[in-house]
């Protein structure tokens, strides 16, 4: 039996993706969840109810930008706050990253990006952790136009690039992470996910033709990142 079989872990999946045709956020992590879990799509207002039956929060990307924002996100903000305040173990990605600093912090704390990251890049872990293991570097899948700055002293940073000096925090003390890639979406998804948005015609279009001509490189830590978050305890 699992870890997460024997501690009863019931993941709550919040799914932020706009066009579910495209991008299937709940698919790329209910491949590496060894636990239960349901999701609940932002979008349409719809988050589940904190009195027990969910211990740990994940919160997926999107293809929203966490500056220019829709009136939607109010509504995840505050439950985020919400699940924080309660001490549930909480995890975002990408924009699930971004949307934790904004709501743990001021709107100054997400902006643009200088330069947008999309493809394959080496994420330099700056700070050995259970979420990422030891110091050093190792591959993943990012797509992001904005990112999180400015954090305050209570955020401890795992890990950085170039373009994004914050691509992985711990909040100390508490049992919340972001990490601005995406390790949830192996290479096979992501080249599917990359031809699609080519074929929607975008303005960025260029970015994510440029990243399918790039060689793909996946180190997996999504399996470490998921037993390091599930294996710190239910929520409160």
């Amino acid at each position: 039996m699992t870890f997460a079989h024997r501690k009863n872990i019931r993941v709550a999946i919040i799914d932020n993706a706009i066009e579910p045709s495209i991008y299937h956020p709940v698919e790329h992590w209910g491949k590496f969840l060894d636990a239960p879990f349901a999701s609940f799509r932002a979008p349409d207002g719809r988050f589940p109810a904190l009195k027990g039956e969910f211990t740990h929060f994940i919160l997926t990307g999107s293809e929203a930008s966490i500056v220019e924002r829709e009136p939607w996100v109010d509504g995840e903000v505050a439950f985020v706050q919400d699940v924080a305040a309660r001490g549930f173990p909480l995890l975002g990605s990408c924009y699930g990253h971004q949307l934790i600093a904004l709501a743990l912090g001021e709107a100054d704390r997400v902006r643009r990006c200088a330069q947008p990251e999309v493809g394959w890049y080496p994420i330099q872990i700056v700070e050995k952790s259970g979420l990422l293991g030891e110091k050093g570097v190792a591959f993943a899948f990012c797509s992001h136009f904005d990112e999180a700055v400015g954090l305050g002293s209570e955020y401890r940073v795992l890990a950085s690039t170039p373009r994004c000096p914050i691509q992985a925090f711990e909040l100390a003390g508490r049992p919340v992470w972001g990490i601005q890639f995406h390790p949830e979406i192996d290479i096979a998804d992501a080249r599917r996910f990359l031809k699609a948005l080519v074929e929607r015609g975008l303005p960025t279009a260029p970015v994510f033709a440029g990243a399918l001509r790039t060689a793909p490189r996946d180190s997996g830590l999504i399996r470490r990142i998921v037993r390091h978050f599930l294996g710190d305890g239910g929520g409160k």
